[in-house]
């Protein structure tokens, strides 16, 4: 499924590569003189390169997260504070049937760099998308 998903966004993002592609291509063929065809042949080398980089970097991820024991590791880890939250949450506080003793030291600061890179990691990701185009 995931290599389905990257394949439908190399895709999508490989339309305008193929585009540039073709119309390098086409001022190739339609070059006068010999420095426009040495500048349209290199502009389509350049494309084609761009477009095996980017081939190959597809195949590395899906290399590298097509197998369950690479992708498992982040989950796993911050599944143990999922528990830890949803025990102190529904448990404790809701069920009113016990009393967990808060997370202290690094744990604790552990637990919070999950929490956040797991809820405010897009976040993040976003603003500084919008950032970089100012």
């Amino acid at each position: 499924m995931f290599a389905t998903l990257l394949s439908w966004f190399g895709n999508l993002i490989g339309g305008p590569f193929a585009k540039a592609a073709l119309d390098a291509y086409r001022a190739k063929l339609s070059a006068d003189n010999t420095s426009e065809k040495i500048v349209a042949e290199l502009a389509a080398r350049e494309l084609d390169v761009e477009a095996r980089e980017r081939e190959l970097a597809t195949q590395l991820v899906i290399a590298e997260q097509g197998r369950r024991y690479t992708a498992l590791p982040r989950p796993l880890f911050a599944g143990a504070f999922v528990i830890y939250t949803w025990k102190v949450v529904v448990w404790d506080k809701v069920l009113g049937l016990g009393v967990t003793d808060p997370l202290g030291g690094d744990v604790a600061q552990w637990a919070m760099i999950v929490l956040t890179a797991y809820f405010g990691g897009r976040s993040l990701e976003k603003v500084a998308r919008i950032l970089a185009r100012k």
